[in-house]
């Protein structure tokens, strides 16, 4: 494995805060030929309404502009992302349908770019945008360069999926026993108290006792978001 590769494995394994990756990954995309860096990371949790964090470089006018104009509902590219993981090299085609949003990242110097989205098993979502004012990205470029940039975006979620979904556990402080996540396993199963208490030779009392439990840990209304949450912080691996 080259140093390069290395050195973003260290990045996921080693780094303690969310600034620490950020920073990284900044270096690792100005070495790939991008002044910019975005990072999109769509949290499973409230499903209702999931949280989102964004992390970039990206001229500060331009960040506030995004936001107030509301331009993550309609941005094309995140709206690929959603759907598909496969890298997307901007075009005036891509943003077609929202010419104000290509015309005015331009304006700030986000001319040329590329992204690429990814899903990790808790359903935590990400995506790298990689951009420049200069340069097309050309199809050479592409084969030399888009192996490390797709590398650069694994590696990129599985750190900083690490860190915020760490935080989210934190904020929830689920504490469960070892028996609460057994009957909650059982729970996602589709099963109910009554084949629970038959399964692990308890009462149902008892199992209905230990989702109450639950229910209050994980902050929830009851047993089905209990299980949704527990699973989608990763608790019932």
């Amino acid at each position: 494995m080259n140093t390069w590769q290395g050195d973003l494995l260290g990045m996921a394994d080693t780094a303690c805060t969310v600034d620490q990756v950020f920073e990284k990954i900044t270096h690792a995309s100005q070495a790939l030929g991008f002044e910019y860096c975005a990072y999109g990371l769509r949290l499973p949790t409230p499903i209702s309404n999931p949280r989102t964090m964004m992390l970039s470089n990206y001229p500060l006018a331009w960040q506030t502009r995004y936001a107030s104009q509301g331009y993550l509902a309609v941005d094309p590219t995140v709206a690929h992302g959603r759907h598909s993981q496969s890298p997307l090299v901007w075009s005036h085609a891509v943003f077609a349908a929202t010419p104000d949003l290509w015309d005015e990242s331009q304006s700030f110097g986000l001319r040329f770019g590329w992204a690429q989205s990814s899903l990790d098993a808790v359903g935590v979502g990400g995506m790298l945008s990689l951009a420049r004012s200069s340069d097309a990205l050309s199809g050479a470029e592409l084969a030399t360069q888009e192996v490390k940039m797709r590398w650069l975006v694994n590696i990129s979620h599985l750190a900083l999926s690490r860190l915020f979904v760490s935080e989210l556990v934190k904020e929830a402080q689920p504490d469960l026993t070892g028996r609460e996540i057994e009957v909650l396993k059982w729970t996602a199963d589709g099963k109910s108290s009554s084949e629970i208490a038959d399964l692990l030779s308890i009462s149902e009392n008892t199992v209905n006792f230990h989702i109450k439990n639950s229910v209050i840990k994980l902050r929830t209304a009851n047993r089905t978001a209990a299980v949704v949450r527990a699973a989608m912080l990763g608790l019932l691996n």
